[in-house]
Order: structure tokens, then sequence, then C-alpha cells
């Protein structure tokens, strides 16, 4: 009662305080967004997190976008392109794309964009995927540009969709002073930053001189300002005073709490992003290491019990998965060995191999504890005691490339891309630290799957592929993770499949 009690006060104070600031956003015009993580950098080819990537879909156009309802790669700033054959590609640009600041793009400008996004010296945070596959880029005419690819690469416009937003020609003086951006970003999107404070707020007007009849439409809203508010409660307060309208990546449980009040409605939607937990199947840590063994990585997927924190931990639109890639995407089959919570046959398979009172290991996290307690649990309950070592992304990978990790638990969006090379290739390439199987014949299916243009036999590598990972237990996949979002009532949005909110589509209810 005293729980109720206390949501139901909350409920009436938030009425109270919505009554007497509802709309005035509104009538300004100004969509105001709460991010928890800083903005340190307005440029995209220097920043790598979400709320930078979301900002870049405001300020920035690519040569490509991904559609947010189908989830293909569609031409925006390229009017056409053909495939001349597998590793030549003509890009036609449309016409009446300006920069922000007046300026025409002209194939110059997207040449010198790749040339130096790909350039090792200019220290892009794509640039070496890029370099990977691009061998020359070359204007042909005044909008028509080719590139030429090193190999048949099925995710080019993936990369010139999700990592490359164009640059004028001559924008950057040096690499040291791309890496601190902070005066205003000279872009083609349909938004120009109007001011940014680092580390605490970007604010951006609609730029009028967007063209027209491109897949990102006429934005509605005039000005959207992104604001760093590092603490959740304070977030919660702005939204529920009206000085804050959208929230995303919010916790399960207070986004089922706000949204029970009239400041806002809870919007729960897919997202790209799979949990996991990896074991060193190699032995990278050992010979001795008990994850070689099939039984013992075959015990560990029979003793978590996904459905149960997947209903009560995780929750929103997550969903257990099989097979080690998000279903969502192109390849992702779930036609897998499955293994359902079976901790009677997770002990039978222990002491079959050698372990019948079960053992320890060292179990990394860097990230959802509650989770990765709820999982120790379920270990603990067969005689697998996990001690858990928390640590900061960075670290962990260090571990890794040192080979000192016998299992973590592990989280990977993809950066919203619907294709499974987004995830198997970071995960199983041969030379990937991430990569504890060492398993040849699942790297061969991986790169081919991504060195080929034939989809029926990229869906043949990845089908391969997937179905041994599960076969023998290199992972633990655990469940597609929720995108979580408290939106002000009079605002329209709805839930992105890739969980990457597009702001521009944002309305003000009539």
């Amino acid at each position: 009662m005293k729980k109720f009690a206390a949501y139901l006060a909350a409920g009436t104070l938030a009425a109270a305080l919505w009554s007497t600031a509802a709309c005035a956003s509104r009538k300004d015009d100004t969509l105001v967004v709460a991010i928890t993580a800083p903005i340190l950098n307005v440029d995209r080819l220097y920043t790598t997190a979400r709320q930078e990537l979301i900002l870049a879909q405001l300020t920035d156009d690519g040569l490509f976008d991904v559609d947010p309802d189908t989830l293909r790669y569609v031409p925006l700033v390229a009017k056409s392109y053909k495939f001349v054959d597998d590793t030549t590609l003509d890009v036609t640009l449309r016409k009446g794309v300006k920069f922000h600041d007046g300026s025409p793009l002209t194939a110059d400008d997207v040449v010198y964009t790749y040339r130096w996004t790909s350039d090792p010296k200019s220290g892009t945070n794509q640039g070496r995927k890029i370099h990977r596959w691009l061998k020359s880029v070359e204007r042909l005419a005044d909008d028509k540009v080719r590139f030429k690819l090193n190999f048949p690469y099925p995710l080019v416009l993936r990369d010139m969709a999700i990592s490359v937003p164009l640059r004028k020609r001559g924008t950057y003086a040096s690499a040291e002073a791309a890496k601190t951006q902070n005066s205003a970003l000279n872009g083609l999107g349909p938004y120009r930053v109007v001011g940014f404070d680092p580390g605490k707020k970007v604010e951006l007007e609609r730029f009028a001189g967007y063209y027209k009849g491109g897949p990102k439409g006429s934005p509605s809203i005039r000005h959207i300002e992104f604001r760093t508010i590092p603490d959740l409660q304070t977030q919660q307060a702005e939204l529920m005073t009206g000085g804050v309208q959208f929230m995303y990546g919010v916790p399960l449980d207070i986004a089922r709490n706000i949204g029970a009040t009239p400041a806002a409605r809870f919007v729960s939607g897919s997202d790209m992003r799979v949990d996991f937990i990896i074991m060193d199947a190699k032995g990278y840590t050992g010979k001795d290491d008990p994850f070689v063994k099939l039984d013992v990585r075959r015990a560990m997927n029979y003793a978590i019990n996904r459905k149960s924190i997947v209903e009560n931990l995780v929750g929103g639109s997550s969903r257990v998965i099989d097979a080690a890639c998000n279903p969502l995407m192109f390849g992702c089959i779930q036609d897998v060995m499955h293994y359902g919570y079976d901790p009677h046959k997770a002990k039978a398979l222990l002491a079959k191999a050698g372990y019948p009172d079960g053992f320890q290991f060292d179990f990394w996290v860097y990230r959802e504890k509650p989770v990765a307690e709820a999982i120790m649990s379920d270990l603990a309950k067969v005689g697998i005691k996990a001690r858990m070592r928390v640590v900061t992304s960075g670290a962990l990978a260090k571990a890794r490339r040192s080979r000192e990790v016998q299992a973590y638990f592990g989280s990977w969006g993809s950066g919203g891309t619907a294709d499974a090379a987004a995830i198997a290739s970071e995960h199983f390439a041969p030379k990937s630290n991430r990569n504890l199987s060492g398993d040849a014949e699942v790297d061969d299916a991986v790169i081919d799957a991504e060195q080929t243009m034939n989809d029926a036999k990229r869906m043949a590598d990845y089908t391969k592929a997937f179905k041994r990972i599960a076969e023998l237990a290199y992972w633990v996949p655990l469940y597609t993770t929720s995108a979580n979002y408290l939106v002000a009532r009079d605002l329209s949005f709805a839930s992105p499949k890739d969980g990457l909110p597009r702001l521009y589509l944002l309305k003000w209810k009539k």
C-alpha cells in the first residue's frame, strides 16, 4: 500500500506540475532531448557514441540512409547508384543539395570526404573500416563519383549510410583540430548547429535550405536541443515539469512509473542490440580451462533461465534468442540448436565433463550488473560459481587482447545494422580479440559471407556459421534488448525497429 501511495502521490504531483508547464516548449517550437553522456564533439567522423549518432541523423547526410520502416539502404544525398561490377560503384548526386553555409554539394566534396575518412593519418572513427574496402574514389562529372572496391563488399551501402557524413572540400586543417571540433558544424542535414557548449548542450535549428524530396522529408519542429543531464532523477524531474520532452535508454522500472503519470507516455520498441555470454572455448587462458569442453559450454546454456531474465529484468520488447545475432538481421536464422532452461541436464553434462561438483571461473562484466547477478544465481544452482569482475568496457577490451578472459557478459548494438555481418565479422573474424572460439570453419563462413554480393550465398554461409556456433555452444545467446523511451504526451513519436530514434520525424500533436 505504501508503494502504491507513493506512485499515486507522484502522479498527483506530476499532474499539478504539468498543468503549469504543459506546452511551454511547444509554444517555443523547441524539443528538448535529455542525454546522460556528454557530447564533446559535434562531428560524427570523430565520434562513436549513441547520442552522437542520434545527433548526426539531424545535422548530417551521407550518400545513403537507412529506411526506418524497412531497414534497407536508400539513396539520400545520392540520386541513384549502379554497380558496374562487383567492385565498382557509380553514384549520381541529387541536385540542389546545400551545406549549411549555403554552398552547393559537388562530386569534389564527396571525393574529398572519402579520401580524408579513409586516410589513416586523419584519425576518423571509421577510417580503418573504410580503408579496408575502399581502393579509390574519383570524380566522373560534377554530379557523379566512382568508387573502386578492394573486394566485393555487400555492406558498402551500409558503411556509406552510417559511417561517412559528407564534408565540404577543405574542411579539415588537421586531424588534431578535427578531434576537438567545438564550433558550428557545416553539415548537410535537416538541422544546423547554432549553439554548442561541449559536455552540456547542443542547440539546433531547422535548416531552411534543406533539399526537398529526400527520404528524411521536411522536419516539422523548428528547434531541437540536446541537454546533458547525467542524473536520471533530474531527467525525470525535468520531464515532469515540461523542461524536457524526450528521454531514451530509460531503465524499465523508471519508464513504467513515469509513463503512468500525466507528464509522459512510455514507448517500448525493438533494438538491434543483443546480450550474450562468450566463453573461452579455444583455451587461451589455459588448456585446463573448463570452457574448452563442449559439455561444459552446453551446461552453461541449459543452466541460465533466459525467459525469466527477459520477463523480470529486461522487459519491454525484449525476446529470448537462440542464435548469436538479432532476428531482425539479414542472415540471422533462429533455426539452430535450442537450449531450454534445464538445470538437471546442465548438472548431468557437468558430471560427464568431469565436474560433478561444478567449478569456479572469473566472469567479466561491464554493464547491466543486475542481469549478471541473475545469471550468476542460475549458474550457482548447478554448481558453477562465477566470480564477478566488474570492469569498464575499455578494461575488458584490454584483457581480451592479452587473452585473460575466461568468459564475459557482452552486448552488441551492431550500429543499428540489420545485417548479420555487423555482429559476426566483429566476433568471429580470425583476428578479432572477441573471437574466443578459434574455429576456422566458422571464421571462413563469416569471411565468405562478407565478401560476396550474392545474397543466396551469403544466407547459406551465415546459416552454416550460426548453426555451428549454436551446436558447439561457443556463446550463450541471451536476448534482444528493449529500447525504452519517455515522451511528452503532446509529442507524436513511434519507436523505430532498429532502436535509433529519428528525431527529424517528430511532430507536435494537433
